[in-house]
């Protein structure tokens, strides 16, 4: 199987959708900055470990909106175009970040 990485999307991502995923890019790192400052004011711990929770919710959100998206654009092309290897790839990514 192919390396996933420095490829280019045939189809380009609507501006809805790069909207939608950099809103929740921004909010998850506006809540990473939170727990550094949390971190170096020495706050209670507990706290400090609902904002991780939060962030980490958020960018797992941001994977399963690009991981649809892959799925219907990248995959279903690629399919179409007779490459069916494209399916190994799709299910490497489901169960990295579809199952959780």
């Amino acid at each position: 199987m192919e390396e996933c990485c420095c490829k280019h999307k045939d189809t380009p991502r609507s501006q809805e959708l790069q909207d939608n995923v950099q809103r929740r890019l921004n909010r998850a790192i506006g809540q990473l900055n939170g727990v550094k400052t949390m971190i170096d004011e020495n706050r209670y711990c507990g706290d400090i470990l609902v904002q991780l929770a939060a962030a980490e919710s958020a960018i797992h959100r941001v994977s399963e909106i690009l991981l649809q998206e892959h799925l219907e654009t990248c995959v279903v092309e690629q399919i179409q175009q007779g490459n069916t290897e494209i399916i190994d790839e799709a299910m490497c990514l489901i169960k990295k970040f579809g199952g959780r």
